[in-house]
Order: C-alpha cells, then structure tokens, then sequence
C-alpha cells in the first residue's frame, strides 16, 4: 500500500512522545542541560534591556538620528531637577539662590551629563516664585546610561536640601520602569495548582503540569534576556515572555495530561495511553502553538523593531511551552508510573464510565443547544454591548504620568504639570537644517517666531547651534501635556507648514524629540491595527479550514475572534481610560490606551481563541465522526472538553490577572486586557456561542465541497486515524513509517459536498 502524508503529523509526534516515555533519564537530562546552559550563559553574560520606542524611517526618528551628528546633546535623554522653597519665601531668595547654584553645579559633573539649563538664566520659575525648573541633558539615550549616572543626579541635589528646598528629579530619562513579576506572580501559580488539584483531583497530578510549564518559562523567559545582549528588548518583553508562556504551558499540558488520564481510565496501558493523547491532544497542542506563535511572529509586519522583538520574544517562549509539552511532559509521565491511573472510585473514573451522569459542560451544552437562535442573538448583542467603548479609544505611549503614585518621577511630573503647566513635559524638538548661504542661527530664530504664532505654543527656547555650521535647534513648549490630542495636532500642523517655512524663512524643519516619537509611533501602530487585524483573522480562516476541514467552523472561529477582541478593548477603555472602578485593580490615573496594546491583544488572543476553539472542537468533531448526530456529538464533545477548557481558562486568567497589580502600567494594562479577552472568549465564544451555532447549522457545521475537500491536506487532530489507537507494545507495534501512515482516511461524514 503507498504512503499517504496526510497523518504524518499526528504519527510524528505520537513517536516523539513514547520515545519520550521510553527513554524519560534521556529527554529529562536533555531539558536539564538546556536549562543549565541558558542560566549559565545569563550568569556569564547578563542582559541589556532597552526601553527607548523608537520607528525607523518616520520624520521624528530620521530627525533624532540627525542630531546625533550634529548635536549629541539634544538627541540623548533628559532629566530634570525640580527644586521647592517652604511656603512663603521665594527660589529667587539669597540663601535658596546659592544652594540651586550648587546643586546645578554638581549636577554638571556628573556622569554623562552634557549641559544643565540653569532655571534663573531660562526664567524656568514658577508663578508663585517657589519652584525652579532645571533641564538635565546627557550625551547618551536612556539605554546607554551608565547605572550610576541617576544617582549621581539624585546625590547633586543634597546641598539644595541642606538649605531646606524640596527636591525632586524626573524626566523622561526616568521613563519605563522595567517591569517585575512581584509576589502577585507566585500567587497566580498557587491559584493555578488549586484549580488543577480540583480538575484532577489529585495533588500529584495537579504538579505535573506546572513543572513541565516551569521547565519551559525558565528557559523561554531568560532566553529573552539572553537575547538583549545581541538585539534590542524591550524592559516589557521579558514579563510578557513570562506570562504567556506561564498561561500556555499549564494549558497544553494539561490538556494532554488530562487525555492520558481519559485513556488509562478506559483500559490502555500507560504506553499506548501516551501515544494516544499524543496523537489527537499532542497535534491539538501543536497546531494550537503554532497559530499563536504565527500570530505573535506577525507583529514584525507592523514595521517597529521594539514590537516585533516582544513579539517574536513571546512566539518563542511559546514554542518553547509546545517542545515542553510534548517531549518533557510524556517523559515525566513515564517517571510517573501508575501514580496517575485515576483511583477506581473517584470522580475522574466516575466520569469516563459509560452511562454515567451528566456533568456540567454536558448539561450547558444541552442547554444552549436547546434554543441555539436565541442563545446566539443574545451572546452576540451582549458582547456587542461589551465592545462599545472600545469606539473611544485613544492610544499614546506610556510615560511618567502613569508611574506608580509615589515614584520619584511621577511626584516630578506632577509637580511640573501643577507648577509650569502639562507642555513642560511633553516638548518638542525642531530641528533647524539652513540652506546654503543662510545663518543656521537666524533662520532657527525666524522659524521659531513663526512656530510660536500656532495655537497652543507656550513658548519657544533660544536656538543650539550644531557643530556642521548649518543646523539649530530650537525646543518648543506647548501648552497641553503629551497625550493630550492639542500637541498632536500642533505637531502635524508645523509638519504641514514646513514647505512654507523651507521657502520663507531659507531652512527645512523637522519636528523630533520624545513626544514627536511617541507620537508617530501611535500613529503607525494605529494605521497598522485593521491590516493586521485582517491578516489574523485571514490566516485563522485558512488555519482551521485545514484543520477541520469544514466551511461553517472557520468562519465561525472569525467571527467570535472579533467579539472576543472588541469586548476585551471595551473593557480596557472603561476601565483605564474612561476610570471606570479603574482603583479597583490599581491602576492610579487614566489616560489614553498604551499604544502598542490593540495589536498586542489581537496577536496574543488570536492565539489563545484557537487553542480553546481546537480544544473544544476537535472533542466534538471526533463525536460527530462517531455518532454522524451533530447536536449529540456537541453534549459529547461538552463532556470531555469543557471541564479541561474550563480549567485552562481559569488558569489563564489567574496568571495573567496576577500581573494585574504589578507597577509596570503598560504590563498591567496588557494582562487585564488579556484575563477578560480569556474569560470572555472560553466562556460567552468557545462554550455558548460556538456550540449554538454548530447546533443551529446541523449537518452543514461540517460540510466541504468535494474539489476542496481532495485539495486539503486531512491533519486528523481528532485521532480517527487507526494508527492512534493501536497498541504501542514493542511487541505488536509494525515497524517503519508505511506502517503508521498507510491507512485509509475515515469515511466521509454526513453533509460532504461531492
């Protein structure tokens, strides 16, 4: 009989597993080592974590790369240095003067520091006379600093202080704390292991697939800061690393390891029983990997190097939690023995026994199944409901606004949004190129009279000259904050004027510095969000017609993709934006969306909408090839899956709501966006709506034209292939590849289009 491709998938991985389980000291060791070399190799390397948001080929970024020719200064980071006289005196007061002027002084020595703009030379003095303002420039960007360059800044202000000033240090050199797990992490993970302890009951079982999904974040998670010593990562990539590989490594162990036990349960020696959950869960777990690693490989079409490393940070600890699953977790398995043989009495045995009562997944199923028009006409007009929100969203960078309260950069931003007004810390750069024949000095001077004339410009700063004779640089102050859409639009209207002022004042003008940036990359990210929205949503349509074979359950799958994301944006926007209960889970100030999140949520939830829609499904289509009845086939499908989806998702959400409480906003705001798109996408997409539709549909769930049908390549994730299920024995197990893969496909069910 000729070889046939089309189980070669499930027959590759059953074959990894029980190697696997045959040769646990082998693959165990393995893992070992590679574990050891990566900590290792962290110990002896470190990581360099960069946080500096920047988009190559924008105006603001080739206007930035500029003045590091010509003036480092203006192109590195910034600090400032806020200074407080007591209530009723005055900054300007003799005894307060001196202590400013050595502060200021040695503030200039210290390391990397180019100029400081002393506040009385600058007239930076509040209203009231009490705070002065001090611009802190360095040579470097924030990545570069040495890590006793702020301190020392800190440490220059002591004689300000011994003269009884308050002084605070801030700036966008301060910008983007790095992100850290905290307590709340390992909390996440005790959770987890009490809902696995409860879905298997038993406290042994419940271990495994935390261990497993340990192995394989430790890895994956400082792999990424490995990798910051030859690319750029940002300080969020290895927390998000982190947390995704956490939540999709217990799933898809224990989505295996619930499949293993399913089939010992039914009389299969632990051999044939791996070889089986391998097969059809195995091939779940890797197609379910692969989209979500597709899908996060897919943000560097988006064009910006920061997002694309999170991304293809996060794919890889992903591909790391499926090789885990699928290799480390049979061989543990293996040293496991017959410890994972449910108990004869026990609920787990209870439950795989024909004729036994029904669970809760089944009675659901039946219920939504009952009336499937109504449950979907109600499911899809609450979510809809859910999404509206998500209408108003703004997007910006984050910056020290959004730092924790207490912060010695959000105190300083505070203070200078209350003192100065919001534009001292959102300004920004022009940078003044002269044609020839023109003074650079005079042409920045006759830009910066014709830029202060726009509405909302506070004020302009006398021009730098750079060091090629023919560049200036003059800094603009507006009169709104950062986020505010006033500097945005003050930002696109000196880039509409720009030919106006190249003719009448003899020199090109760019806009650059840290809000223009922050700026351009919301709008890249926002022009970015439908075409890459399309390509998810394209590539699930084609991903899950192969896999199921089937019309109706693609698009399906689309569909309740969209419901889940719009509902999950609208939630973030109610909550972090609009400040609805927003104290609740921490989060201290509202404001515009972290830009990058839309994309991030899309990209992370597409993949996780498809390992709950393979999950479920492939249980129900596999019934469905059984029973050829396709609302029996869905309370069957129900039974076995939904206990395990339930499971899954309630260990998702309880990972990611345990960074929640972290300080990083941008990571908070990421994992609350990810814990609903999970609750709601398991529990309103996978378990309600898909079933009403299937039920709705009937026969035609399953349909495929004949052409199409001969065109498609059959994966068989449900293990209707015979060779699953033969006896893995040494004994009886035929040998070579023709052996597993010559066995004719399963008849063609009820409703297949000829």
């Amino acid at each position: 009989m000729p070889k046939s491709k089309e189980y070669i998938v499930a027959t590759l991985i059953q074959r990894l597993a029980t190697s696997a389980f045959r040769h646990k000291c082998a693959f165990l060791a393995g893992w070992l080592l590679i574990t050891f070399v990566v900590i290792g190799g962290y110990a002896a390397f470190g990581s360099h974590i960069d946080s500096d948001f920047t988009i190559p080929g924008s105006s603001s970024q080739n206007a930035l790369n500029e003045l590091q020719k010509t003036l480092p200064p203006a192109a590195g980071t910034s600090a400032q240095i806020i200074l407080e006289s007591p209530p009723g005196t005055k900054i300007t007061d003799p005894k307060y003067h001196s202590a400013v002027e050595a502060t200021l002084t040695q503030a200039r020595t210290a390391p990397q520091v180019a100029a400081v703009i002393d506040p009385y030379t600058s007239k930076a003095i509040s209203p009231d006379g009490r705070t002065a303002l001090a611009q802190v420039q360095y040579t470097v960007t924030r990545p570069h600093l040495d890590s006793d360059s702020l301190p020392a800044l800190v440490d220059a202000t002591h004689p300000a202080e011994r003269a009884g000033l308050t002084a605070h240090v801030g700036g966008s050199a301060y910008d983007n704390v790095s992100a850290k797990t905290g307590p709340s992490t390992a909390l996440g993970i005790v959770i987890a292991f009490a809902i696995l302890a409860v879905t298997f009951g038993s406290l042994f079982t419940a271990g495994l697939p935390l261990l497993s999904a340990l192995s394989g974040v430790v890895v994956g998670a400082i792999g990424v800061y490995l990798a910051s010593n030859v690319a750029t990562v940002s300080s969020t990539a290895p927390s998000l690393a982190l947390m995704i590989g956490l939540a999709v490594g217990i799933d898809y162990s224990v989505f295996i390891l619930s499949r293993y036990r399913s089939e010992l349960v039914n009389g299969k020696p632990p051999l044939e029983a791996v070889g089986v959950a391998a097969a059809t869960a195995g091939s779940a777990v890797l197609f379910a990997g692969t989209t979500v690693v597709i899908a996060l490989s897919g943000l560097t079409v988006v064009g910006i190097p920061f997002l694309t490393v999170m991304g293809l940070s996060a794919a890889a600890t992903v591909a790391i939690a499926v090789l885990v699953a699928i290799t480390l977790l049979p061989a543990i398995i293996g040293f496991a023995g017959q410890r994972l043989v449910p108990k004869r009495n026990s609920r787990a045995a209870r439950r795989e026994r024909p004729g036994a009562p029904a669970v809760l997944g089944e009675r659901w199923a039946r219920f939504v199944t009952r009336h499937p028009a109504r449950t979907i006409t109600t499911v899809v007009a609450g979510l809809l409901v859910l999404a509206a929100p998500a209408l108003s969203l703004q997007l910006a960078l984050s910056d020290n606004s959004s730092a924790p309260p207490g912060s010695a950069q959000r105190q300083a931003y505070d203070l200078v949004s209350s003192e100065f007004g919001p534009g001292f810390n959102g300004p920004l750069t022009l940078l003044v190129q002269a044609h020839p024949g023109t003074d650079p000095k005079t042409a920045a001077t006759s830009v910066a009279a014709t830029v202060k004339t726009l509405p909302d410009v506070l004020l302009t700063t006398p021009a730098q000259l750079g060091n090629d004779g023919h560049t200036a640089v003059v800094s603009i102050i507006p009169g709104s904050g950062p986020h505010d859409s006033a500097t945005t639009h003050l930002v696109n209207t000196i880039r509409a004027q720009a030919p106006t002022m190249a003719r009448t004042d003899a020199a090109d003008v760019a806009v650059t510095g840290p809000t223009a940036v922050a700026i351009d990359v919301s709008d890249r990210l926002s022009s970015s969000l439908v075409p890459f929205a399309a390509l998810v949503v394209g590539l699930s349509l084609v991903l899950l017609l192969i896999v199921f074979r089937s019309i109706v359950v693609p698009v399906k799958a689309a569909a309740g993709f969209l419901l889940s994301i719009g509902a999950s944006l609208g939630a973030v926007v109610a909550i972090f934006q609009w400040g609805w209960a927003h104290k609740l889970i921490g989060a201290s100030t509202t404001g515009p969306v972290i830009s990058f999140l839309p994309i991030m949520l899309i990209a992370v939830l597409f993949g996780l909408a498809m390992d709950y829609e393979v999950f479920m499904v492939s249980r129900i289509r596999e019934a469905y090839l059984e029973t050829h009845d396709p609302v029996r086939a869905i309370t069957q499908g129900g039974r076995k899956a939904s206990r395990i989806v339930t499971a899954a998702a309630l260990i998702m959400f309880s990972v990611f709501a345990s960074f929640v409480k972290t300080p990083d906003s941008t990571l908070r705001t990421i994992a609350f966006g990810l814990g609903v798109g999970v609750l709601i996408d398991a529990f309103v997409i996978r378990m309600t709506l898909v079933p009403a539709v299937l039920a709705l549909l009937g026969h035609k769930s399953w349909a495929l034209p004949g052409k199409l049908s001969r065109l498609l390549p059959n994966l068989d994730i449900e293990g209707q292939h015979a060779a699953p299920r033969r006896s893995l024995h040494r004994s009886r197990w035929p040998s070579g590849a023709s052996a597993l893969m010559a066995v004719p496909a399963h008849p063609r069910p009820p409703g297949t289009v000829s």
